[in-house]
């Protein structure tokens, strides 16, 4: 029975594979029907009424009638539709709203999901995901059995009443429909819980008896949870507990860093990876081919994008490129537009194309600087605006500092190493470490998520150095006065190694 159900719906992802292969033949008629459809269903909003949807007739006049955006510039109207306002940047009442982490002057955004972008965009890119995966593994058997799905957290918020904030992944386990949950684990109520450590506790136990065959979540989280379910269980591989098992797919964070940790877990037998691009704001890309490691661009899936030339970073009215105009290599700071109402709207994710035809992309980085190893998503403003609170508190000053992440080693947290360099250091640098990890949570919701009774990460650890240390690694590096600066934040190791090196610290 198991595997005529399987059989079934691999028949129904052969389908859904048609569809996809022709987007990838016509991505620029896509791409601006996509658009046009967009504009169209919501010209009557207060956003398209100011922007004059109703006489744009193509991209180039969408592109001289709305401004890029930020999600400060958008936060007006999002705050208004908190409030329960219709109409307002999208079409009708917008129920939930996705909760990321923040930008400067802000500690968490909070993004609309309408119904339809949850359908046309993430639910669509979900199976499609599975498209591609049986597409490249035509054996593959995850309708045969079961799927555990981590997912992240869905709740009322206080002060908004009149709607629900929630992360995409609770969402999507929320409005799963009946059939679907007979194929997903655990059950909406566990894998929705606000507390982390309950739920991977939880899940731990009550999953031990269920045949898995593919997981899906975070890095972060998925790595926590296998060490509780190996700990649980009494067993000394993965395969012991769910013969099953075949697929990972991933998302949120740069993999490379965590892969060996997983080869750890999955390398006894056949096993296969594969990677997707989504985010609270939406689905973006999929890994189609599991021997190559770009991600297919969703170009017919409710998301229209533009991307941004580095030399307009930082322009006052920066100047998006199409599809048509990219070249391979290249980083680019995307833009999107999409059925949830962000308009033209600054991601702050860079992307470089590694194939032209199909398009593909890889994230490259952000337009800040930033570190996130663990989906903390911590930028350069985060850090700063942690170091001067934590300075202000303990009567200390800092001229300068850098910060990267300490990785997953064979069971052992992640977490952030710093290397400060202090003009008036504090009286006790054990109380400085505790009060900037503290501050540092404060000013960035998902860091704090992390650090919640260190279930993934550890508290910060602090190196501290003379003054003048910087400047001389500067001029060692041939990089001494001018506009060379310290890179305070960077999402590898390779700065603070070095800076350790040269100051003998080398842990």
């Amino acid at each position: 029975m198991r595997t005529l159900v399987n059989k079934i719906f691999s028949k129904y992802l052969e389908f859904r594979m048609e569809a996809n292969r022709n987007f990838m033949a016509t991505p620029f008629e896509t791409q601006e029907r996509v658009l046009m459809d967009l504009v169209q269903t919501h010209a009557d909003t207060e956003w398209g009424r100011i922007h004059g949807f109703a006489k744009l007739k193509n991209a180039k006049d969408f592109a001289r009638s709305v401004p890029v955006q930020t999600y400060l510039s958008l936060q007006p109207f999002i705050e208004r539709m908190m409030r329960g306002e219709a109409n307002v940047l999208c079409d009708g009442f917008v129920e939930w709203f996705a909760k990321s982490s923040g930008t400067t002057g802000a500690v968490s955004k909070y993004l609309p999901v309408t119904q339809e972008s949850l359908m046309e965009n993430h639910v669509k890119s979900a199976w499609d995901t599975l498209a591609f995966l049986y597409d490249n593994n035509p054996d593959c058997n995850v309708f045969a059995h079961k799927s555990l799905v981590m997912g992240g957290t869905f709740y009322p918020d206080e002060g908004y009443p009149a709607v629900t904030v929630c992360d995409i992944s609770a969402l999507l386990v929320r409005q799963m429909p009946l059939v679907g949950r007979l194929f997903y684990v655990p059950d909406p109520r566990v894998a929705t819980l606000r507390n982390w450590e309950e739920k991977i506790m939880m899940m731990s136990e009550m999953l031990l008896e269920e045949d898995i065959s593919m997981i899906g979540g975070v890095p972060t989280w998925t790595n926590i949870f296998l060490q509780n379910v190996l700990q649980a269980s009494g067993k000394s591989s993965i395969f012991d507990i769910w013969p099953n098992l075949e697929t990972y797919i991933h998302g949120g964070v740069n993999f490379e860093p965590h892969r060996k940790q997983f080869d750890h877990y999955f390398s006894l037998k056949k096993f296969y990876y594969q990677e997707i691009y989504n985010a609270s704001e939406g689905f973006f890309g999929i890994q189609n081919d599991l021997q190559d490691n770009g991600l297919l661009l969703m170009l017919d899936s409710g998301t229209y994008f533009e991307f941004l030339p580095k030399s307009e970073w930082n322009a006052e009215q920066p100047r998006t490129i199409t599809l048509q105009e990219v070249e391979l290599g290249e980083e680019y700071a995307l833009i999107i537009t999409n059925n949830s109402g962000l308009w033209r709207y600054t991601l702050g994710d860079t992307v470089q194309f590694s194939s032209l035809n199909p398009f593909k992309i890889r994230v490259a980085g952000r337009t800040s600087l930033y570190v996130n190893a663990f989906g903390e998503d911590v930028i350069i403003s985060n850090t700063d605006q942690a170091i001067t609170q934590t300075c202000l508190e303990m009567d200390a000053q800092v001229s300068d500092y850098t910060m990267a992440p300490v990785y997953f080693n064979q069971g052992k947290k992640g977490g952030h190493e710093w290397i400060v360099e202090f003009e008036k250091p504090p009286v006790c640098i054990e109380t400085f470490m505790e009060r900037l990890d503290k501050n540092l949570q404060k000013v960035n919701s998902n860091y704090e998520q992390k650090r919640y009774n260190s279930m993934a990460l550890d508290r910060l650890r602090l190196h501290t150095v003379p003054p003048g240390t910087f400047s001389e690694w500067l001029r060692t590096k041939g990089k001494y006065g001018g506009q060379h600066k310290v890179p305070r934040l960077s999402n590898n190791r390779k700065y603070l190694e070095e800076i350790l090196e040269f100051t003998g610290i080398f842990a």
